[in-house]
């Protein structure tokens, strides 16, 4: 009877300590973050999408990024009526230069340009190069947990901060609990929380370089029906990368 009376005293004092442990809402958008800001990412990427008169798109185009999404620059490479554009996207996408080989100029872009849509896909560019803006940008709050795609994940709310220029009032994310990678994401309007404008589902989750990584994304846009599909064509974690790449004189070369 001694015996049995101290292993349920152990399967509660154990039960506590789990509890107590349970991981807060800023606890787990800072393993989101983490995970998707790595020191350095250079990929090659193919990107599909249908546009509004009915065409489909493909893009192809290489990336660099640097301190954890602070720096990004792309270059695209495919079809040849985009290749050797290229755009470079500073302090989290709030800076951003465009390069044209046709008239051989670099271009600062204006501050809203964050929000324009990428070559026309669904993905803008504050999509793109938003950096650490999950914990800058936004106030988490854990809501309940919930399955997604299959996944047993964490659910959270992430409102915009005060006198943040956000295209977006709030995103509602879905964390796999086993690995912390946002599985979906949805966007609201940054003017009317209600107003739902898309959603992007990560599909194909491998580990690269001990990093789990989705080799296929899918932004689905509520509005327009449309949707783009992006595929890691090849990815590198944290290999050494020059900070002079990201500079206005190398966005020419």
């Amino acid at each position: 009877m001694k015996e049995l009376l101290t292993t349920i005293v152990l399967i509660l004092f154990c039960s506590t300590i789990m509890w107590g442990q349970e991981l807060t809402a800023d606890q787990i958008i800072q393993k989101v973050n983490d995970l998707m800001n790595q020191k350095t990412v250079y990929a090659t990427m193919r990107m599909t999408f249908i546009t509004t008169s009915g065409e489909e798109r493909t893009l192809e185009y290489e990336s660099w990024s640097k301190d954890r999404g602070e720096k990004n620059l792309i270059r695209y490479t495919k079809p040849s009526r985009v290749k050797d554009l290229a755009m470079l996207l500073l302090n989290n996408a709030n800076d951003i230069w465009s390069y044209n080989p046709r008239t051989k100029r670099v271009r600062k872009m204006a501050t809203h340009y964050k929000k324009q849509k990428m070559q026309g896909s669904d993905f803008t560019y504050e999509d793109m190069g938003s950096g650490d803006a999950f914990i800058t940008d936004f106030t988490a709050r854990r809501l309940d947990d919930e399955k997604m795609e299959r996944y047993n994940c964490y659910k959270l709310e992430l409102t915009k901060k005060k006198n943040v220029a956000s295209q977006y009032s709030r995103l509602i994310m879905w964390i796999i609990k086993e690995n912390f990678v946002p599985v979906a994401v949805d966007y609201y309007d940054e003017d009317d929380p209600n107003r739902w404008l898309k959603r992007l589902v990560q599909y194909d989750i491998k580990e690269i370089d001990g990093v789990p990584t989705s080799m296929r994304m899918v932004m689905y846009n509520k509005e327009d029906n449309a949707q783009t599909s992006m595929e890691i064509v090849s990815v590198k974690y944290n290999a050494p990368m020059d900070d002079n790449m990201f500079t206005e004189r190398e966005l020419q070369k």
